[in-house]
């Protein structure tokens, strides 16, 4: 199947129309003084809603781990980044402002806006950029103090071991001594001499005879089961004491300690390790990761955060800011908007005649007379009257040498 070829017409009058529009389009950006590179625009505009959109997705973040559930602690917090959102959305329009106001007071209030616009893009995106580095910071920290405390406990290792012996020692003692009082009690109350019974006679009070059996008890025999069953309640009490300074004793070992201490370091450096910040410090200065101190980090978080945060608030300004391109003059097609009236027209010819006499002169060999020319056989041209200023412009005079010399002839006679 053959094409159709394409039709002239068409493509001639779309040709016109493109012409026509770019011709349009360059006058008026002549007439404005200035031309704007939309996709530069647009580009600066799609990293603002970036940032935006990150600033508000971040504070919902925020708001839902730190509102302890509470929805209207929760939407209290959106509130101000929502106010932050719509202050940021102005700086490319104020970048704009700012190369496109003639008036030097209005380019220095657009100017203000920018920095105080990037101020608050600043603080969204250091913020951001906080909560990047936050959980990493969060697990050293952690194992950093279950380091001390691994560290501390190893530290008093001696102490206690000591203080446990000593409970140990002193139970132990209190057992022995139980014993030996519970022995010398059960000696004592086997030594005393049994029980003494014999058989009572009587008459009771109605006449009738009785006869009972009647035992007699050593008096000290009570006071010595009363001892023995004391010290058997206190061997108790004192042995389950003992039992447990015992374990206590037990579980403090030197060498626990050692590798709990050994465990917490190991912990601690893999933190370390995986936090980003710790790595750049340790390079900056120089030192093992796990040897930077608090405020070396926090200060090294400081440049990782603020720096690149002001950057992202004026990357997009920059970027509309140069995206509008602004003549050097206003009207450069018309020479400021100045008209040559024809009065200057003599001026003109006379500063021309000037130029070509002179170079015939030059150019004529010695000795030869110069040929009369015709500018020169031509009668002076009367002086003109004092040109006004016409209705189109101001004047242009070329050459003000005649006019010069006319006054001051007249100024003479």
């Amino acid at each position: 199947m053959r094409k159709t070829p394409p039709n002239r017409d068409v493509q001639r009058e779309a040709r016109d129309w493109r012409r026509e529009s770019d011709r349009w389009t360059h006058e008026r950006h002549i007439e404005r003084g200035y031309r704007i590179k939309w996709g530069y625009v647009a580009i600066a505009y799609l990293v603002e809603f970036m940032v935006i959109g990150a600033s508000l997705w971040g504070a919902w973040l925020f708001a839902g781990v730190y509102s302890d559930g509470d929805s209207q602690a929760f939407y209290f917090m959106l509130l101000a980044p929502l106010v932050y959102a719509a202050v940021e959305l102005c700086r490319v329009p104020l970048g704009i402002l700012a190369r496109t106001q003639r008036s030097y007071f209005i380019r220095a209030l657009a100017i203000v806006g920018i920095i105080f616009a990037a101020g608050v893009t600043t603080k969204s995106v250091s913020q951001l950029g906080e909560m990047m580095f936050h959980p990493r910071l969060m697990d050293a920290a952690k194992a950093k103090t279950a380091l001390k405390d691994a560290q501390a406990d190893r530290g008093t290792i001696d102490n206690r071991i000591a203080t446990a012996d000593a409970r140990v020692a002193q139970y132990t003692t209190e057992l022995d001594q139980i014993e030996k009082r519970a022995a010398e009690n059960a000696s004592q109350l086997a030594g005393l001499p049994a029980q003494r019974c014999e058989r009572v006679y009587g008459t009771n009070s109605r006449g009738q005879r009785y006869s009972n059996m009647k035992c007699v008890t050593d008096p000290r025999t009570a006071t010595l089961n009363a001892s023995v069953a004391k010290a058997g309640s206190d061997r108790g009490a004192v042995t389950k004491m003992l039992e447990e300074a015992r374990k206590a004793r037990g579980d403090l070992d030197r060498g626990a300690a050692e590798r709990k201490v050994a465990d917490a370091e190991q912990a601690y450096r893999n933190s370390v390790n995986r936090s980003q910040l710790h790595s750049f410090t340790a390079m900056v200065y120089g030192v093992d990761p796990i040897d930077v101190s608090e405020a070396q980090v926090h200060a090294f978080l400081r440049i990782f955060v603020f720096v690149p945060a002001v950057c992202a608030a004026f990357a997009s300004t920059i970027l509309a800011l140069c995206a509008v391109s602004v003549r050097k003059t206003f009207m450069d097609e018309d020479d400021l908007g100045a008209t040559v009236d024809p009065a200057a027209t003599p001026y003109m010819l006379d500063s021309i005649t000037d130029a070509l006499r002179q170079e015939m002169a030059l150019s004529q060999p010695r000795g030869v007379p110069d040929e009369p020319s015709v500018a020169a056989q031509a009668p002076a041209p009367a002086a003109p009257a004092p040109a006004t200023a016409a209705a189109g412009g101001a004047v242009i005079p070329i050459d003000r040498r005649g006019s010069t010399q006319a006054a001051s002839a007249g100024a003479g006679a």
